[in-house]
């Protein structure tokens, strides 16, 4: 992927060398077309003849002979969790500069004592119970329901006010406006395997709110309330079945239930 400043994309660096090497044009009016120097104009061409991509390479040196050995930054950390000691301090010991064992301790997430545990040093992760049915957690987020045509995040707010006022089959305010009401997602999550069950009413019973429900519902622009939940079905199974949850080492929650009806068919 291209960086924000660059000139050419890959498809163009492309196009560029194909003019020089297939269309036969001089470099130096490539490079005046497009606006960029003689030796990136060449550099593409020199690509292009090695057969090699034209995709931005990592600026990450293909040799790192200083780079902090494994069995320092092992034991960096292990220092870090055991002794709760600052950079200047574990450099000391582990006979380096302070700066790399910095890195070191921010990659482990134990560069502040807030990220760790007082009692054991290491770092704080969620609490997570043994297993299914032992939680089960109920919560119940509200959403303003979309007007036909698409609602203002998407599309304006002058738009979304004009889908508003033109949605039809909605009871009116004293000012005329349409009342849309609200959908109440109402959403059983258990907390060990970390599935999800939900379903769209329209009144409320609990007060509390869902944030993992926006990436259903302002994942993309629904053109009206009822198509953004007819999509709740087929997001759901994303993510009970596909979605790669932390909690569940990076596999989706389903990874973590057995005897489930048709999972082993």
């Amino acid at each position: 992927m291209s960086h924000p400043n660059a000139v050419l994309t890959p498809r163009h660096r492309l196009k560029v060398a194909r003019l020089v090497i297939d269309d036969g044009w001089p470099i130096s009016e490539v490079a005046a077309r497009f606006q960029v120097s003689w030796p990136t104009v060449k550099r593409c061409v020199d690509r292009y003849l090695a057969g090699e991509s034209m995709q931005d390479r990592t600026s990450r040196p293909r040799r790192s002979p200083n780079r902090t050995p494994k069995a320092v930054t092992k034991r960096c950390v292990s220092l870090g969790q055991r002794l709760r000691e600052g950079p200047v301090q574990l450099a000391a010991r582990l006979g380096i500069a302070p700066s790399p064992v910095h890195g070191i301790l921010r990659s482990a997430r134990l560069n502040r004592l807030a990220y760790v545990d007082r009692a054991t040093g290491e770092p704080i992760r969620r609490y997570e119970h043994d297993h299914p049915g032992s939680l089960v957690h109920v919560d119940v987020k509200k959403l303003g329901n979309i007007p036909d045509g698409g609602g203002w995040r998407y599309v304006g707010r002058r738009q979304g006010e004009k889908h508003r006022v033109a949605t039809p089959g909605k009871s009116r305010t004293a000012y005329g406006s349409p009342k849309l009401g609200y959908a109440f997602v109402h959403t059983v999550i258990d907390d060990h395997p970390r599935v999800a069950f939900t379903e769209v009413h329209d009144d409320e019973t609990a007060v509390t709110a869902v944030g993992v429900l926006h990436r259903w519902a302002y994942a993309r622009c629904y053109a009206s309330e009822a198509e953004r939940r007819s999509e709740l079905e087929s997001w759901l199974h994303y993510y009970n079945h596909h979605r790669p949850h932390t909690a569940c080492r990076s596999l989706p929650p389903f990874s973590r239930l057995i005897n489930v009806p048709g999972q082993y068919t």
